[in-house]
């Protein structure tokens, strides 16, 4: 068994100094592509619950210790962000919030109604003046209050000994949204998505009452985490930067331990070059590592399509085992890359 462990722990150590790690910043595709025909913005609220569900709101609301009209002020703030955002996306000429429309929802307790149908959502953007609808579907609150109290250790009060008690109230309030995007050029649900955040609230006191009267600004924060729910959904229409990391071969030569340092300072094209010149040894190892390192420059470079060529031959002709999931990786970022290009023209 010791010498297994042995044996595990050599090649560990091997993989390590054959291999340096690289990072990367790549920038990803938004997560939702709209049609480019889609210029202006309309956003509305189907959150508020219709009479026929008011009844059962109202209990929700009671039954999950939600302040005055919590549900309604914290929409409007999610409302507001989304617009706020969305007027910062160049790509958008208009965005309108449209509150004189009263759309409900039967829909309660963070469920997805029913879609809005295309006759609706055709003539609501042809009236006002959009191109597709941004909705709020559905916005609710659930709020729990834990409380508990703690030994704090006797006091002595005129000589008497009092036992210190620290009462505790401990309220979490979870803020659930639902939106979709409504395309009625290509009559299609662009976008389906749910998001969820909990804020946490504590307070203390010596009674129970001053413990839960010490839970102050929670209205307020409520809302602001809405607003920030609004604004994270319009972020969804952005690309955005991820770091990445690569691995590559760092032993094989004298060129490849040069290569090392120069990599280390940044030189990544000097490196490249010694990489080059190995690509031809007669070492099928170490020409194998060069071409599957002159992808990784090659990517460094923005070369994707080179990139790809350099992995698929370091497979192919040396069968050097990371050229074969790197393959993978290249292959999706053009992929995302055509949808980035399609994303950024307007």
């Amino acid at each position: 068994m010791k010498k297994l462990m042995l044996m595990l722990l050599i090649s560990s150590v091997l993989v390590s100094c054959k291999i340096n790690q690289l990072y990367l910043n790549v920038i990803e595709p938004a997560p939702v592509t709209l049609s480019q025909q889609i210029k202006k913005a309309g956003v509305i609220n189907r959150s508020v619950p219709t009479d026929e569900t008011r009844i059962l709101d109202v209990l929700d609301k009671a039954l999950s210790l939600e302040g005055v009209n919590l549900d309604k002020d914290g929409a409007e703030q999610a409302i507001n962000g989304l617009s706020a955002e969305l007027l910062n996306n160049k790509r958008f000429d208009d965005v309108r919030t449209l509150t004189d429309i009263d759309f409900r929802t039967p829909s309660l307790m963070g469920i997805f109604p029913v879609p809005l149908s295309w006759e609706i959502v055709s003539k609501v953007c042809r009236e006002k003046g959009v191109d597709a609808l941004f909705a709020l579907e559905y916005y609710d609150t659930d709020t729990k209050l834990r409380y508990s109290t703690r030994d704090k250790g006797d006091k002595e009060v005129l000589g008497i000994k009092i036992p210190g008690i620290v009462h505790q109230a401990d309220m979490e309030t979870i803020v659930k949204t639902g939106w979709r995007i409504y395309d009625p050029i290509n009559r299609v649900v662009a976008d389906e998505y749910h998001h969820v955040q909990s804020v946490v609230f504590s307070g203390t006191g010596v009674t129970p009452l001053v413990a839960v009267a010490g839970l102050i600004g929670r209205k307020d924060a409520i809302k602001e985490v809405s607003s920030k729910a609004g604004h994270g959904y319009a972020l969804r229409l952005i690309p955005y930067e991820l770091r990445v990391m690569r691995d590559y071969f760092v032993k094989g030569t004298n060129n490849f331990k040069i290569a090392k340092r120069k990599a280390q300072v940044g030189k990544w094209n000097e490196a490249g070059e010694l990489w080059e010149q190995e690509t031809t040894n007669p070492k099928r190892k170490v020409a194998g590592r060069a071409t599957y390192n002159m992808a990784i420059i090659n990517e460094i470079n923005g070369n994707l399509d080179t990139a790809l060529a350099w992995a698929q031959k370091a497979w192919e002709y040396y069968k050097i085992r990371q050229a074969l999931r790197y393959v993978d990786i290249l292959e999706n970022r053009m992929v995302k890359t055509d949808i980035l290009i399609e994303q950024q023209q307007r």
